[in-house]
């Protein structure tokens, strides 16, 4: 009976989500700077072909942007989560442990020089630079958990490592060339705006084997959540499995602020929502329901920063801390009790 209730519990968690998921995406697609009716977006979703202004903001600006949302939403939601359960810690995530400052470290470096000798930047090369400085983060993360046995010194330690970074991007900002500061600056803000079809294929060539790898991960997962030493007992290959789930937190961390930027609080307020609407924290559950969750967590935020003073858009970073940190808060205020 109990297991009933479970399952039931879970496969209503699930179509909220997917009802939330579908119903953002529909307001994403009629809401904006330019109005669209609902018979104009349909119009334009089924004649693809056709020239007209309708046509050319669905399928050029908002259809790739609200699937990049979508993407790197989940992306980011499942990279907070692996970080979590590696750690052991339920406030670890990429931007509260630096690793999205050390991938936007690396992508500002990696700006500056191909912009500086009028180089263009390929989508490969700043998912790439971005995997390097988020791999550079987490590695000094790991470094400093050996010496560091207490979790809170080691989101400390993260934070301020986030910090030594943004520090670092600062001073190169500083010294760019002013046509490099622009586009760092629009890219260091967080923003799912730009990003095109070539972009979102690129990404999505990242992110999906990442989370699919990560799902398939799932069973050493919750062995590991009863202890090294239970996983052991059961047969997990505990050097594999913690390289495995390094390398797929940081891949899906880094695709993210390659291109959105660096984006606070989704890594870890999403994995708790999502543990307290399924009551439960078995990884095969909440992988996918922290993907589902991301996605309508960012879709819901990108649509309140194109809306909320529009046309002034607010950088999507913002948009996130407000949503975000709140949950974050409550979360520890319950664990203190």
């Amino acid at each position: 009976m109990e297991e009933r209730k479970r399952t039931a519990r879970s496969g209503a968690a699930f179509l909220l989500l997917a009802v939330l998921l579908l119903v953002l995406l529909w307001l994403n697609l009629l809401a904006g700077s330019a109005g669209l009716r609902a018979e104009e977006v349909l119009h334009a979703l089924i004649h693809r072909k056709e020239s007209g202004m309708a046509a050319g903001i669905v399928w050029n600006i908002r259809l790739p942007r609200l699937f990049a949302a979508a993407l790197l939403g989940g992306a980011l939601s499942v990279s907070g989560f692996l970080l979590q359960t590696f750690f052991g810690n339920p406030i670890a995530g990429p931007f509260v442990l630096g690793i999205s400052s050390g991938a936007k470290l690396a992508v500002a470096f990696t700006m500056i020089a191909c912009l500086g000798r009028g180089i263009a930047v390929s989508s490969v090369s700043m998912v790439v630079a971005a995997f390097g400085g988020a791999m550079l983060s987490m590695s000094f993360i790991l470094l400093a958990s050996r010496k560091l046995k207490s979790m809170a010194l080691l989101v400390v330690c993260g934070v301020m490592i986030g910090y030594i970074c943004s520090a670092l991007t600062e001073i190169a900002v500083t010294f760019a060339d002013d046509s490099n500061i622009v586009n760092l600056h629009n890219w260091s803000m967080g923003s799912f705006s730009g990003i095109g079809w070539g972009n979102l294929g690129v990404s999505a060539l990242v992110t999906v084997p990442a989370v699919a790898g990560s799902f398939l991960l799932s069973k050493p997962m919750s062995a590991w959540q009863l202890g090294e030493s239970h996983a052991q007992t059961v047969g997990v290959n505990l050097s594999r499995f913690r390289t495995a789930l390094i390398l797929l937190s940081s891949i899906l961390a880094a695709s993210v602020t390659a291109f959105a930027g660096p984006i606070s609080f989704v890594g870890v307020a999403v994995p708790h929502l999502m543990k307290s609407l399924l009551k439960t924290a078995k990884p095969i559950l909440l992988i996918p329901a922290c993907f589902l969750g991301g996605a309508v967590f960012c879709l819901f935020c990108d649509l309140t920063a194109r809306m909320l003073f529009a046309p002034t858009e607010l950088s999507i970073s913002t948009v996130t801390a407000v949503f975000g940190a709140p949950v974050v808060i409550h979360m520890l205020m319950n664990r203190r009790r």
